[in-house]
């Protein structure tokens, strides 16, 4: 009797080997859709989004990052990257000119890059949100009474806190139409693409809390009526104030944490086993939204006038009290009825984990709007941090680059201060979208750690040195 040869069986794929996770993602970036681009604004097409594919090689993504490291420059990759693979669920089409655009359709859609982007999925995941396991602990035995007290705790505190540090910030700008525009841009990324991470979780079956999702969603989606849709209310606010309405066309300039914060609804709306962590997080922005939009809404009228669009935020101080109670009493009472008070430290855990994150984009935001305001203060720091370079008193690590006119450097951070010296010709160093300081040769500024910033050549030729200097106010001292 002849056997067949016995044929050995192929190696199992392992998720979790670091090296094939960073293949997968090298091999993710070598679409063109993703690499750099010569101009600041996306122009109608929501498939081209620079990742800045050509460093993947040479970061690190092995350690799940820790909360202080969240707005470094793997942190605004990962960033990036992750909402880019979580968008590839949505139907994206340009408002016009689909034909010229179409084989970029076809390649954001294909099945490499989704399958490509499933694997670099959940390990960015890990990375982005592992911090979150030690920012947030719950403990102890929960009951529907003790959770009742706890978000009527919750409500009591947004009722009493009056100061809304970003909007104080804005309104404490050197230009503030500039600043509330930012803040603007920082909303698009979620706003213009409205409920989408939400409609994941109406999909299925598990009863009436289903159906009462499904209001909320078709809320948000103005009952089918276009011109009531929120995202058709954004737009109107970002045209009347001067900005492009068509989502992603400000990509590069969303900080780290506002992509972070689009990241975490995706991720937990992606991800069924988490519903009821869910449950929690949209819980909590429902019910904040009530008091931060009418604060947004006075922060336009202060800043713009009679000129300022706030219907957006006005409906949402209306529409979001009606959300917020049906989101509790329709939503998460009868889901713990139902699936039993074990979920309760899930539902905890997501409005806790949403508030850390609420923080940081605060922060975040206020840091770039006084980075934005400092232009002239950072570039006359260079003179002295420059003047002890020369003498060798510091001796950073220096990096020289050489560029011809209109060349643009996407816009990144870095995760120390670093000086920019001016060798040879003409940057427009950009702190923001249509904001930027001139530097001529001999001059230069201090480019501060985790600040998003970019740049241009505006001479036929520039050479620019970069110095990693650690704390400039050390090397000032």
């Amino acid at each position: 009797m002849k056997h067949a040869p016995i044929k050995s069986a192929p190696a199992a794929i392992e998720l979790s080997d670091y090296e094939f996770f960073k293949r997968c993602l090298v091999q993710y970036g070598e679409s063109n859709l993703f690499v750099d681009t010569e101009e600041w604004l996306a122009h109608d097409n929501p498939y081209r989004r620079t990742l800045r594919p050509h460093v993947f090689k040479h970061l690190d993504f092995s350690r799940p990052l820790r909360r202080a490291e969240s707005l470094t420059y793997t942190g605004l990759a990962a960033n990036r990257t992750l909402l880019t693979t979580y968008e590839q669920d949505f139907l994206l089409l340009p408002e016009s000119g689909f034909e010229t655009k179409r084989a970029d359709f076809a390649e954001f859609y294909s099945s490499r890059s989704t399958a490509l982007g499933t694997v670099v999925r959940s390990w960015l995941e890990r990375y982005i949100f592992g911090f979150l396991d030690q920012e947030v602990t719950v403990s102890g035995p929960w009951t529907e009474d003790s959770l009742d007290a706890y978000f009527q705790d919750f409500v009591k505190s947004l009722r009493q806190s009056n100061e809304n540090k970003a909007m104080s910030a804005i309104l404490g700008s050197t230009n503030r139409e500039h600043a509330a525009r930012t803040f603007l841009i920082q909303l698009a990324g979620d706003f213009l693409l409205e409920a989408s991470a939400m409609a994941r979780n109406v999909l299925g079956h598990y009863g009436p809390v289903q159906s009462e999702l499904f209001k909320i969603v078709i809320d948000e989606y103005g009952y089918g009526v276009h011109e009531t849709k929120h995202s058709t209310l954004f737009q109107k606010l970002l045209r009347t104030h001067g900005l492009d309405a068509r989502p992603h066309a400000y990509w590069q300039f969303y900080l780290t944490s506002s992509l972070l914060i689009n990241n975490y609804y995706n991720w937990l709306s992606r991800d069924h086993s988490q519903f009821f962590r869910y449950l929690g997080a949209i819980l909590q922005a429902e019910t904040a939204f009530i008091y931060s939009c009418g604060q947004m809404a006075e922060m336009m009228r202060d800043v713009f006038g009679s000129k300022a669009e706030t219907q957006y935020f006005t409906e949402h101080v209306h529409i979001d009290h009606h959300h917020s109670q049906m989101v509790f009493d329709r939503i998460v009472r009868p889901a713990v009825k139902t699936y039993g008070a074990g979920i309760i430290p899930d539902i905890v855990r997501g409005i806790e984990e949403a508030k850390v994150l609420g923080q940081m984009a605060e922060a975040d935001f206020c840091d770039q709007v006084g980075w934005a305001d400092g232009g002239s203060r950072f570039k006359g720091l260079h003179p002295a941090i420059y003047a002890k370079i020369r003498s060798g008193e510091l001796k950073p690590t220096r990096q020289q680059f050489t560029e011809p006119r209109g060349e643009l450097s996407v816009t990144h951070v870095h995760d120390g201060d670093e000086l920019c010296h001016i060798d040879s010709g003409v940057m427009h160093f950009v702190v923001g979208h249509d904001r930027h300081t001139v530097l001529n040769a001999g001059e230069g500024t201090v480019i501060q750690r985790n600040r998003l910033h970019g740049a241009i050549i505006d001479s036929d030729e520039c050479v620019y040195s970069i110095y990693s200097i650690g704390d400039h106010r050390k090397c000032l001292s």
